[in-house]
C-alpha cells in the first residue's frame, strides 16, 4: 500500500463533500427556443493616431470610406486620399433571446487590415446582420482596445491585442425576432452535459412537483415538457415553476490534462484499479574535448588532433515502486503521487501509462 504523508505543494487537490450537491434545473439545461443569435457587420473605425490601415495594402478600406463620405454628401470620386487614421473592421455581437427593439448589446470590433492599433478610435454606424441577411442592430461608439503598443525608431513593444476591442452597449436593436414562445404546447429541455441518470432525475423532480406526468425523458440529452398537462397559463409560467427545482446531477468520470501548463483536473468519481507505479529519470551525458598535439620545434611532423570523449550515465534517485490499492479515489491518488515526489508534468505521463495499462477508469482528455 502507498503511504500518503508527503508534500502537497505540487498539485492542488480539491476536497469534495461526500454528499452530492443539488443544482437548479436552469443551470443544467437549455430551454428550447431560449437562445441567442449571432450578428456580424463590416464597418470603419476612424480617429486613430496614425495606426490605421495602409490603404495601398487594404483597398477595401478606401472603398468603404468613399461610400460613407458619398452617403454624407461628400463627392470623392476620382480623388486620391491616403489617410492613416482609419481602419476596416468586422463587428460581431449576439442578439439575446427575447431582446426588444431599443435595447442595447455589447459588440466586439476586430481589425481585418494591417492596422497597428484601434486605441482611441470610433466605430462609425455599422449595420449588423443575422444569418438570414436581415439587419437586426446598428453599432456605433468609442472602441475600448484590448491592448497597447508603443514604437520608436529602433524598437517597438506590444502588450495584449491592440487590434481588437469592444464597445459596451455599443449596438442598439432595431428589429425583433418573431417567436411565439407563449403559445408553445410542449417544450424540450436540452441537457448541457447529456446523461441518462441526470435526465431521469429531472423528469422525476418535475413530475413530483406537478403531481402528474408532465415530463418525459426522450434520451440522455432531452426531456420533453407538456405545457398543456401542467395547466400553466403559458410556457413562460411553466418554466418559472420548474427552473429552480433542485436536482443532483451525475457526470462521467473524467481526467483532463493540459500539457502546456502542466494542469491536471480530475473528477470526483475517478477510480484506479490496483497498480504499481515507479518513476525515475535517466540522463546520458557525452562531452567532446579534443586536444591539439604539436610536434617539437624544428622537428618534422604535423599537428595532430587527439579526440577526448567523456561519457557518463546518471540516474536520478527514483521514486521507488509504490502500489495504489483497488478503487483508490481522487484525493488518495493525488496524495500518493505527491508522496512519490512527482512533478505535475511527470504526473501526466504517469496517468497516461496508468490509462494505457487499463487501470484508470475514466475518460482521459489531453489538451
Amino acid at each position: 500500500m502507498m503511504k500518503f504523508f508527503a508534500n502537497f505543494a505540487m498539485v492542488l487537490c480539491l476536497a469534495f463533500p461526500s454528499a452530492a450537491q443539488s443544482v437548479r434545473i436552469k443551470d443544467l439545461v437549455e430551454f428550447d427556443g431560449v437562445r441567442g443569435n449571432d450578428l456580424v457587420g463590416y464597418g470603419l473605425v476612424v480617429g486613430l493616431n496614425g495606426t490605421g490601415d495602409g490603404l495601398r495594402n487594404s483597398p477595401f478600406t478606401e472603398e468603404i470610406m468613399a461610400n460613407i463620405l458619398e452617403r454624407l454628401g461628400v463627392n470623392v470620386a476620382g480623388e486620391q486620399f491616403r489617410p492613416k487614421n482609419v481602419a476596416a473592421v468586422l463587428v460581431t455581437s449576439t442578439l439575446p433571446p427575447f431582446a426588444r427593439a431599443g435595447s442595447q448589446v455589447d459588440v466586439t470590433v476586430s481589425a481585418i487590415g494591417d492596422a497597428k492599433s484601434l486605441l482611441g478610435g470610433t466605430l462609425i454606424m455599422t449595420p449588423l446582420n443575422a444569418a438570414d441577411g436581415q439587419i437586426y442592430a446598428v453599432a456605433q461608439g468609442t472602441v475600448i482596445a484590448g491592448g497597447v503598443s508603443a514604437e520608436g525608431d529602433g524598437a517597438s513593444v506590444v502588450q495584449g491585442v491592440p487590434t481588437a476591442g469592444s464597445i459596451p452597449a455599443g449596438a442598439r436593436i432595431e428589429r425583433e425576432i418573431e417567436f411565439d414562445f407563449g403559445g408553445l404546447q410542449s417544450l424540450r429541455l436540452a441537457l448541457r452535459t447529456p446523461d441518462f441518470t441526470t435526465a431521469g432525475r429531472i423528469e422525476a423532480v418535475i413530475n413530483a412537483e406537478s403531481g402528474r406526468r408532465v415530463a418525459e425523458m426522450l434520451d440522455a440529452g432531452t426531456v420533453e415538457l407538456n405545457i398543456s398537462a401542467m395547466r400553466a397559463r403559458s410556457a413562460a409560467h411553466a418554466i418559472g415553476r420548474i427552473e429552480n427545482l433542485p436536482v443532483e446531477p451525475q457526470r462521467r468520470a473524467r481526467v483532463v490534462v493540459d500539457q502546456r501548463s502542466g494542469t491536471i483536473v480530475m473528477g470526483e468519481d475517478v477510480r484506479i484499479s490496483r497498480v504499481a507505479v515507479a518513476q525515475g529519470n535517466l540522463t546520458l551525458r557525452i562531452e567532446e574535448a579534443p586536444i591539439a598535439v604539436q610536434p617539437n620545434p624544428f622537428s618534422p611532423g604535423e599537428t595532430v588532433v587527439v579526440p577526448r570523449t567523456t561519457a557518463a550515465i546518471e540516474e536520478e534517485p527514483g521514486t521507488g515502486l509504490a502500489e495504489i490499492s483497488t478503487g483508490a479515489s481522487l484525493s488518495e491518488v493525488i496524495a500518493g503521487l505527491n508522496a512519490l515526489g512527482v512533478s505535475p508534468r511527470d504526473m501526466i505521463d504517469i496517468l497516461k501509462s496508468i490509462k494505457a495499462a487499463g487501470a484508470l477508469h475514466a475518460e482521459f482528455e489531453v489538451r
